[in-house]
């Protein structure tokens, strides 16, 4: 089973629950497994001893998008208010440094999530062209984000 899967079914299932009781925990995590057993029945199976790093990461993972989400939004209401509008926009290549597509999309969503910055095109060897407001930051301080959540997504993600 594809440990993914599960965690991506049953973080679907609570939110469309809106309940977190510990009984509902536990029968989302087990219809989440009972999916995923019946819609790939063997390609991967589930590392039990990786549950809890990856589950580690999944929660780092969070609260490093929310950071950002946050730190964002402060920038743009910034720029917003101040009556000279101070913006520095351009377009910067962000290296993605991982081959998974799937870890590079996600790195792309994360980084769209944050006000003040979308992906506009991801190009060859998953160079993200990142359109941001405010280039105010070094080019390395940018890197070392996408080094963070590169990182977080190794842990998470299954090999491919």
């Amino acid at each position: 089973m594809q440990l993914w899967m599960i965690i991506v079914l049953w973080l679907v299932y609570l939110a469309l629950t809106s309940n977190l009781e510990l009984s509902n925990l536990v029968v989302g995590l087990l219809i989440a497994l009972g999916l995923t057993a019946l819609l790939h029945p063997d390609p991967y199976r589930v590392q039990t001893r990786r549950i809890p790093a990856v589950l580690w990461a999944l929660l780092r993972y969070s609260f490093v998008v929310a950071k950002d989400f946050v730190a964002g939004g402060l920038q743009v209401a910034r720029i917003v208010l101040d009556p000279k509008l101070p913006i520095h926009p351009a377009v910067i290549a962000i290296p993605s440094g991982t081959e998974s597509e799937l870890a590079t999309a996600l790195s792309s969503h994360a980084i769209s999530l944050s006000p003040g910055a979308m992906v506009m095109e991801i190009g060859e060897h998953g160079v993200m062209y990142t359109h941001t407001l405010d280039v105010s930051m070094p080019d390395e301080a940018y890197f070392e984000l996408q080094r963070q959540r590169r990182d977080l997504l190794a842990k998470i993600l299954p090999e491919e």
